[in-house]
């Protein structure tokens, strides 16, 4: 487990319980009770660090390396996936993947940032941080979906589109515009979780939906808090106050009303444990394609246009 500095309080305890269970499982079942007191006492430590962490913290706990990405919801939610590759133009993206799938029995496609999980993958994947191909590639599936009535279900997880000049020269703002025209144009229902991170247009290219859920521990901004430190006070180190003034964790953004949903995260982040993290997501999106299933094309763009120009108007008041 990789800890994160503020929870220096846990490290030690955990790492006890750790040795005596490695004990328990060679034979000396006397010391049982000592493991599940101290369990206990994690417990209650990491209640209370994760009941109050502070924007800043939020963000440290998004980019936990071990926290489940697009990938492992896709795999795990996801029966008889078939990815499908590139924009019909340039090339394949990684940082995008994306394909047909059945959830909880239905056909859907799916569509996830990935920034992948060791250096290898991280490099493979870009870190998550898609290129103007990857967003073209999101456009083809999502229409591809509206052709056959399939809904859409996307995973946001990315620091922000690639900032590269071979993506400026290929047309990297034009390709994230289109992509959120496309996702107003579409008429099926369309769900969008933000996993771990939400950055800046690379983030909402795939996330204008007609229910935005976030999870507990996310974040969802405009700009990352270093850039925007970097540019309001010159310095990177200044992220943590421009991480408070962002606004950019679930309850804010729940409060603004750009959110629909908060998923609620295992004690101690989704890092701690995938697989509930998981099961609860996928129950929230099963949950929101119910409440769409019944819309008429016509009224899911309607309803979700408006959502969004509404948006707009509260925040501009």
């Amino acid at each position: 487990m990789a800890f994160l500095d503020f929870e220096t309080q846990v490290t030690d305890l955990e790492g006890r319980i750790a040795d005596l269970r490695h004990l328990v499982s060679g034979g000396q079942t006397n010391i049982a009770d000592e493991v599940s007191r101290l369990q206990t006492k994690v417990n209650r430590m990491l209640m209370q660090i994760y009941s109050h962490l502070t924007p800043a913290q939020k963000v440290q706990v998004a980019r936990h390396p071990l926290r489940p990405h697009a990938s492992d919801y896709i795999n795990a939610l996801c029966e008889d996936f078939t990815p499908l590759a590139g924009d019909r133009s340039f090339a394949d993206d990684p940082a995008i993947m994306g394909g047909l799938a059945r959830m909880n029995g239905q056909s859907i496609v799916v569509i996830g940032q990935e920034k992948g999980k060791d250096t290898e993958t991280r490099v493979k994947h870009n870190f998550g941080m898609a290129k103007p191909e990857g967003y073209r590639k999101a456009q083809r599936l999502m229409w591809l979906a509206d052709h056959f009535h399939l809904p859409v279900v996307t995973f946001v997880d990315t620091a922000g589109a690639f900032p590269g000049i071979d993506a400026e020269e290929r047309g990297q703002a034009e390709a994230i515009a289109k992509s959120i025209e496309t996702c107003l144009r579409i008429g099926v229902p369309f769900v969008s979780t933000i996993i771990g991170e939400g950055g800046s247009g690379g983030a909402i290219a795939i996330a204008v939906a007609d229910r935005v859920l976030m999870l507990e521990h996310s974040v969802y901004s405009v700009i990352s808090p270093e850039g925007c430190a970097s540019i309001l006070w010159r310095s990177a180190g200044h992220a943590e106050d421009a991480a408070t003034a962002l606004r950019l964790t679930a309850q804010d953004l729940q409060g603004f009303g750009v959110i629909d949903k908060i998923i609620q995260e295992p004690l101690g982040g989704a890092h701690r444990n995938q697989q509930a993290a998981i099961k609860s997501t996928g129950d929230a999106i099963n949950k929101a394609l119910d409440e769409l299933k019944n819309k008429s094309p016509d009224v899911l763009r309607r309803e979700r246009a408006d959502k969004f120009l509404a948006m707009g108007r509260k925040l501009a008041a």
